[in-house]
């Protein structure tokens, strides 16, 4: 018989969920509770409640070539860094390509989730909806897939600014953000330097009589793209360079990459240096930010100190006058208030999961939370992966370890991350990017194996190990294999170049005809010049 999967949410993590519960003979049954697929990405002019949110004008931090569903690839014309319209795009493409829309419930919101009586034999799950029409209905799953995203309980944490109840100005967080033009010509502080802050305030600074950006720590700053205008996370994110960097110091790392940004822009000149080393944390993605500091159009602050009315004193003890507004870029918290309370850990909700996936508290693995992670790549390729191996753990294929083994595993990943990231809940949510990928490849089955195509097909094998470290390696072999992965790693390069190619560019051959006559001429006249003064050393050598 057939098990039904209950998939929470039709975002990224949710279609793709959708698509491998179908890949291994499970049936899904979706629930959404907006009219929508896209989740996060779906722009909405009103935030809603329990809902990820995003402003309009936001644009990815990572590659399509390296954000993409691995058996997906997204059309070469599209743009290398799409904004949230044209993902929702891509996303409509991939569920009308693996027919999925037919397995979601719009405007149907998951209330409760809960172990039947006779979960330790069933592992089946009771799972209370409540639909459009406002009627609650009750079904019951062999799995649960949550896919609902940790983007929903925006931190908002006043009680740091003493006197922030005095300000007569505007507070919302960057949850509530939509776009520039409710602050234009007024001065506005942005409380935060991670992605969002810098986004928020590079695009209000260009609208604002003046807009100052307030972090506690500062923060490394690098654009999208690197070296010849090329997308940074291809030539960032390879298995060569994550080879070479478990090799050498990582105080040498650290040295090397501060000094590389600090040519491009100098950070301490420009109040951006942080107080932590640039591989102990996620560095701030921003093309724009370091110009806008130098048209003095964006002021770098320290932190908030106290608010007094419409003024604002810093820690540094300069203050700002006649502030008209305060967003709070300050993070978000993460809960799943339809989960039983048992799989929480602390109270302040904490979720022990293994690989960032399965509780280990339960009898029967047959729940799974996806996309709870925190890391320097794409999440998108990450998700796909773990939908790919809680799927293949609910229909049986796999089997996790013992809920000890699991334990101890979550407590090493933790301490690893303590130092760079002191608070126990949100060290926890921190995987490294290429490590975390090739483990639930393993888990799956579908590791790329390096050595064998160096030998059997060299072209892809020095791809693979040189190139970028893009989805589609995770479909060359085993369970799932996609046939075309092959000529999507060898043609990845072209759906960079695609899009960019808008207008003829004239060859000039005569140039490099020119151009060797004008090096050959140059190599001849010094070797007539060394000629004419070595002849006299060869006729004096005695």
């Amino acid at each position: 018989m057939t098990k039904r999967v209950a998939v929470i949410g039709a975002g990224s993590s949710g279609l793709t969920s959708i698509k491998c519960c179908l890949d291994e003979g499970l049936e899904p049954v979706c629930f959404e509770s907006s009219d929508d697929i896209g989740g996060l990405w779906k722009f909405k002019e009103q935030p809603e409640e329990d809902r990820c949110s995003i402003y309009r004008s936001v644009v990815v931090n990572t590659s399509k070539e390296m954000m993409c569903y691995s058996d997906f690839p997204m059309p070469d014309h599209f743009p290398n860094f799409v904004n949230n319209s044209t993902l929702m795009q891509y996303f409509r493409l991939y569920a009308e390509h693996f027919n999925l829309l037919k397995h979601i419930h719009f405007q149907t919101t998951v209330r409760s989730v809960r172990q039947r009586p006779d979960f330790s034999n069933s592992g089946q799950w009771e799972v209370v909806t409540m639909g459009r029409d406002g009627r609650e209905e009750t079904h019951v799953f062999d799995g649960v897939l949550v896919c609902s995203g940790h983007y929903t309980k925006p931190i908002k944490p006043l009680s740091d600014f003493p006197g922030i109840d005095t300000f007569p100005g505007t507070i919302i967080h960057s949850w509530e953000y939509r776009d520039p033009d409710p602050y234009i010509g007024k001065r506005v502080v942005v409380l935060g330097i991670g992605n969002s802050g810098g986004d928020i305030a590079v695009e209000l600074s260009r609208a604002c009589e003046k807009t100052f950006l307030s972090t506690r720590k500062g923060a490394w700053i690098i654009g999208r793209v690197v070296d010849r205008g090329l997308p940074l996370d291809m030539i960032m994110m390879t298995r060569v360079r994550d080879l070479i960097y478990g090799l050498l110091p990582q105080a040498l790392l650290n040295m090397i990459w501060e000094r590389i940004l600090n040519q491009r822009y100098d950070h301490k000149l420009y109040g951006l240096q942080p107080g932590y080393r640039i591989l102990e944390q996620r560095v701030v993605i921003n093309d724009d930010l370091p110009g806008r500091i130098l048209l003095g159009e964006l002021v770098i602050k320290s932190n908030v100190q106290k608010i007094q009315g419409s003024t604002i004193v810093f820690d540094d003890g300069t203050v700002e006058e006649k502030i008209d507004a305060v967003i709070l870029c300050t993070g978000y918290d993460y809960r799943f208030p339809f989960l039983p309370t048992s799989l929480s850990s602390g109270s302040n909700g904490d979720l022990k999961l293994y690989r960032r996936i399965f509780p280990p508290s339960l009898e029967r693995p047959t729940l799974a939370i996806l996309g709870l992670f925190q890391t320097k790549g794409s999440i998108m390729p990450a998700v796909e992966l773990q939908a790919r191996w809680a799927t293949r753990v609910i229909a049986g294929l796999n089997q996790l370890p013992p809920a000890e083994k699991m334990d101890k595993a979550i407590e090493k990943d933790v301490q690893a991350n303590l130092k760079s990231f002191p608070c126990p809940k949100l060290a926890a949510l921190q995987v490294d990017y290429i490590p975390y990928l090739d483990a639930i490849a393993k888990e799956v089955g579908v590791s790329p194996n390096i050595a064998s195509l160096l030998l059997t097909d060299p072209a892809l094998g020095l791809r693979v190990f040189f190139g970028p470290c893009s989805p589609y390696q995770f479909r060359l072999n085993g369970p799932g294999h996609w046939s075309g992965a092959r000529q999507a790693i060898l043609t990845q390069w072209d759906r960079v170049a695609k899009p960019m190619k808008t207008r003829p560019i004239p060859e000039h051959p005569s140039f490099s005809l020119f151009f060797w006559l004008g090096l050959s001429g140059g190599a001849a006249l010094i070797i007539a010049l060394l000629a004419m003064h070595m002849v006299p050393l060869f006729l004096n050598s005695d």
